[in-house]
């Protein structure tokens, strides 16, 4: 069994829902803290060495979002949200904000230790990953020095944008991407939310990419969130 010895800060104030999340990453082998409000966590995060943090976003006097804005002023640690708010505008505005990932409660031991272990492999990959000029998952491979793509060997033919989305993808690989974040990178600011113009490139990159463009093996649609390239 593979063991990690990271420190994670549990920030909760249910005890029943902390005492969960520390046990089983402790039976994992990580080093966990705990804190059951804002104010505590942000004292933790200048008191201890910290290596990620597992936020609930309905926290009392400051709200969870607001801690995760404060950690974005400083670290890119990952944050992963760990909150019984379902709503789709909750998970894409937490993303947004900076989150790595969202995890609805109630959540098992194995998908939260599996989000974790996904989290922390994409932070240690991120230096590398801007240096980085060939991306493969599956029978996909894009190469960003010859600006080619690959399926199954075979080159394919992207328009620039179906090029510059697959690209964004890539490099982001195995993360979630909202809607608002991906039209800004390739639209740029001033084009607003207007999801028809993303949702129809999707459409066409998927035709190109994916065998059954209906149940895509590459690219999934966070449904109400965004999308995310597989990486594995």
């Amino acid at each position: 069994m593979e063991h990690y010895h990271e420190r994670i800060l549990i920030v909760e104030d249910d005890p029943q829902i902390r005492n969960f999340i520390s046990y089983a990453l402790k039976q994992e082998g990580f080093e966990c803290i705990t804190a059951n409000s804002g104010e505590s966590a942000l004292n933790a995060l200048v008191s201890e060495p910290v290596d990620m943090v597992l936020l609930d976003l309905g926290l009392p006097k400051m709200d969870g979002m607001d801690v995760l804005k404060n950690v974005r002023d400083w670290s890119e640690m990952p944050v992963i949200i760990v909150s019984a708010r379902d709503q789709d505008k909750e998970k894409a505005a937490a993303l947004d904000a900076g989150a790595d990932d969202y995890l609805t409660k109630p959540f098992s031991a194995t998908e939260l230790l599996a989000r974790i272990r996904v989290a922390f492999r994409h932070y240690y990959k991120g230096a590398a990953v801007k240096e980085q000029t060939s991306f493969e998952v599956g029978g996909l491979k894009l190469d960003i020095q010859k600006r080619a793509v690959f399926l199954d060997s075979k080159a394919l033919h992207l328009t620039p944008m179906e090029y510059q989305l697959l690209t964004l993808l890539f490099k982001n690989m195995g993360r979630v991407l909202t809607t608002s974040y991906i039209i800004k990178e390739i639209w740029g600011e001033g084009y607003g939310r207007d999801t028809q113009a993303l949702r129809a490139l999707m459409a066409a990159l998927r035709r190109k990419i994916e065998k059954t463009p209906a149940k895509p093996r590459y690219i999934l649609t966070e449904i109400g969130v965004g999308y995310r390239l597989v990486d594995e």
